[in-house]
This record gives structure tokens, sequence and C-alpha cells, in this order.
């Protein structure tokens, strides 16, 4: 008990730089999933702007992209990682690969929120001769809040089980934790005290995520 007790400053630290990684991916993450995403449903056939050319590329790179278990895209990407932040370890090295990772997941998430806005408001605001970027803004992306607030959760709650994963390569974190003293030291009560840690972590930011909906779902 002494032990865990004073090891409550290295639960605060790795708790803190899970979400240091977690928040700064994420935020970045959505300034380029969201558009992504926007692209993805209007470039299809039949939509606002539709071209088969940027529609098929960026289709294919997301899946491509989303095809990697998030540790092979670690690996893979450390030139790119060590070109912008200039190390490919620590929480920096691991912010780079869990934006690319997260990136296409939010655009995926954000297409299908999209594909839920009814066809018929989009054809009736463009008879009353609303212009498409009218259409996307002020009709598509406010009928979808609270699809693109439960897209935004799964995501986060995805970044925190890669940050996890990144924690095999000296990011810090709970994952690090884990490692170190749960797998690579075999302290069980360390790795049970993390478990319910990102337990806990998870199901609060679901239960935020999902009040969150349902109050942008009431007031649409």
């Amino acid at each position: 008990m002494e032990r865990l007790i004073e090891m409550i400053p290295i639960f605060g630290q790795s708790l803190q730089e899970t979400v240091i990684m977690v928040g700064f991916s994420l935020f970045i993450a959505t300034l380029i999933g969201i558009p992504l995403g926007i692209l993805l449903v209007i470039t299809q056939a039949n939509h606002l702007f539709p071209n088969k050319i940027i529609y098929h590329t960026l289709n294919t790179i997301i899946n491509i992209v989303r095809s990697l278990p998030f540790i092979i895209l670690m690996v893979a990407i450390i030139p790119f990682t060590e070109l912008i932040v200039g190390t490919s370890i620590g929480i920096e090295g691991a912010i780079v690969p869990l934006i690319v990772y997260t990136s296409p997941y939010i655009s995926r998430l954000m297409e299908t929120a999209l594909h839920d806005v009814d066809r018929g408001v989009i054809e009736a605001y463009q008879a009353m001769g609303a212009s498409r970027t009218q259409i996307i803004f002020r009709i598509m992306l406010r009928e979808a809040r609270p699809g693109i607030v439960l897209c935004l959760t799964i995501a986060t709650i995805g970044l925190i089980g890669a940050t996890a994963m990144a924690g095999a390569v000296g990011a810090g974190g709970l994952g690090d934790l884990a490692l170190r003293y749960g797998y690579q030291q075999w302290d069980i009560e360390v790795m049970i005290i993390t478990v319910v840690i990102l337990v806990v972590l998870v199901q609060l930011i679901q239960s935020l995520g999902n009040w969150a909906a349902r109050k942008l779902k009431k007031s649409a």
C-alpha cells in the first residue's frame, strides 16, 4: 500500500501525458478529418460537388491508412515524424502518428454522420435557391451535429487506446506505465490500477459525449 501511495505522482504524471497526447492529437486530427469527411460526401455522385477523381483518391488513401494497425503505422512513418518534429520518441514523436492514424478515422465517421442527414432536406433547400456552400455549413453540418459529437467521442476513445500502444516506444502516458511496471516488472497492482484509470476515463468521455449528443438533438 505504501508503495502505491508513493506512486501516486507517477500515475498523475502518466495521466497528464495521456491527456496531452489525446487532446493535442484530437484537435489537429479533427481539423483535418472533418474537412476530409465533408469532401468524401459532397464529391460522391449525385451530390453537391460530384468529382470521381477526388472521391476515389481520398477514399483509397483513407482506406489504406485505416487498414494499418497503429503500432505498424507508427514505425512505418518514423522518417516523416522525424521530419516534422525532429524525433520519433517521446510525446512529440507519438503525436504525429496519432494524428495520421486518427484523421482518416474521423473522416470516415464524419462521412457516416453526414450521410444520416435527410437528402430531402438538402433538396428542399436547393429548390429554395440556397447555395451549395450554405447547404454544407448551415444545413448538413447543423443537422449532423449530434452524430459529429458521437464521432468525436468514438475517436477520442480510440486515441486513448492508441496512446497506450505508443507507450511501447517510450511515448509516456498510461501505456508506458503499464508496460514498464505492469508487464516488464510484472507488478499486478500497478497494472490493475492503470486499467481502472483507463476504464473510468473512457466511461467519462463516452457519458459526456452521449449527453452532449442528446442535448444537440433536442435543440435541433
